[in-house]
């Protein structure tokens, strides 16, 4: 696997320790040695690479990566410059237009956004491709739960967007009062008229950021 380092390393370092751990990442070096698997892997960690831990301001919890050729780069929701943006990243920015007044973007990559402080992190980091969901419970999800644990031991104001059931269930690991935890329906369009539409999240992490003498994330 690629490597983790700086102080995300030093963070997750008893992690690696661990038996579960071990049993992933022989079952990840297997799966892209045998399968087409995404993200490629020297971006397996371009989440934590783009977005140090002592830097992150945000977070933004996805499920696992895009499953379509091309497409996975590493980071939640966002794809690389060139390719088509998917139907949830539109809703997102439909949202940031209505709420804050930026205007839609044409590019679906999301580098600008993980340079200020946002972390746009999968609770399951790698899929087969053209099979969503296939590498879940294969021990991602410890792995991505102690890095939630690390930014919520931060000791600055730090916002977390929960967007989804999948999402919200990682509440429990957010116990630091002096963060704020937004939580809202998916952004998919199976779900975003349930309650995404118009949670004025970015508004909300802005304000908030603002208050605790943070710089606001620019959503453009």
């Amino acid at each position: 696997m690629a490597a983790i380092d700086g102080a995300w390393a030093k963070a997750l370092e008893p992690e690696f320790h661990k038996e579960y751990y071990r049993k992933l990442y022989a079952f990840i070096k297997q799966e892209y040695s045998t399968q087409v698997i995404y993200p490629p892997s020297d971006k397996l960690f371009t989440a934590l690479h783009m977005t140090p831990l002592e830097k992150v301001k945000v977070v933004i919890l996805g499920q696992d990566p895009y499953h379509e050729p091309g497409q996975a780069m590493g980071m939640s929701f966002s794809v690389p410059e060139g390719i088509e943006i998917p139907p949830s990243l539109k809703n997102i920015y439909k949202e940031i237009h209505e709420d804050v007044g930026e205007k839609i973007p044409d590019t679906g990559d999301l580098t600008r956004w993980a340079k200020q402080g946002v972390l746009l992190l999968n609770a399951v980091l790698t899929v087969r491709e053209h099979q969503a969901n296939s590498h879940k419970d294969k021990g991602w999800e410890q792995l991505t739960d102690a890095m939630i644990k690390a930014v919520d031991a931060e000791d600055r104001p730090v916002v977390f967007l929960l967007w989804g059931r999948n999402a919200r269930d990682k509440k429990e690991l957010i116990t630091n009062p002096g963060h704020l935890v937004l939580e809202a329906a998916h952004p998919s369009p199976l779900s975003a008229y349930n309650g995404f539409f118009g949670c004025r999240h970015f508004s909300k992490c802005n304000r908030f950021l603002t208050e605790n003498g943070e710089e606001p994330i620019d959503w453009s």
